[in-house]
């Protein structure tokens, strides 16, 4: 996922005996954990059991785990169930890097927190491999980025890529120049 992205997660709680608590016994609330944090935070919360959650923006690796409350029963047709939570599960998010749209002058962004951090620079004949080092840039105080590509003759195939860290994946963006 790149940042500035939504996730849509969808809950569907059963007990041990493979039949589900009715919709309205019990609460389920998401829970996060970005990284490098230490205490999980609620989300979101749903009054049912039959839960979804809409627009989940993680602002950068983040771990879920969906509570349930439990219920308690206060008559003897309905079953009783105990809280429980589900095992957490990564989303790992990546910086997001714009590119332009044609040109041989390429100039962007990347977002978030990318000050003066280095984007390197491969380049090949073949779209598929062959690529080797061309040049390691760095971005600005904002992360705003500029460079120029040689007009070399044919086709040639160009990745710009940016390192991950503990808070977020690497990402980059393929582009092809060519002069005839």
């Amino acid at each position: 996922m790149v940042y500035g992205g939504d996730l849509y997660i969808s809950v569907d709680l059963t007990s041990s005996d493979g039949y589900a608590p009715g919709g309205t016994e019990g609460t389920v609330t998401l829970m996060a954990l970005e990284a490098g944090g230490s205490a999980w935070v609620p989300v979101a919360t749903a009054e049912n059991t039959y839960a979804s959650f809409y627009d989940v923006k993680p602002q950068m690796n983040t771990q879920y785990k969906v509570v349930y409350s439990g219920f308690t029963s206060t008559t003897s047709y309905q079953d009783n169930y105990t809280p429980s939570e589900s095992a957490p599960f990564t989303i790992g998010v990546a910086r997001k890097i714009t590119a332009p749209k044609s040109g041989f002058v390429i100039k962007g962004k990347v977002t978030p927190d990318y000050a003066k951090k280095k984007i390197v620079i491969k380049v090949s004949k073949k779209e598929k491999k062959g690529y080797k080092s061309w040049k390691t840039i760095k971005t600005n105080r904002k992360g705003k980025y500029q460079v120029r590509l040689p007009r070399r003759g044919g086709t040639w195939y160009w990745t710009f890529t940016t390192k991950g860290d503990s808070k977020y994946l690497a990402n980059g963006f393929g582009w092809r120049t060519w002069v005839s």
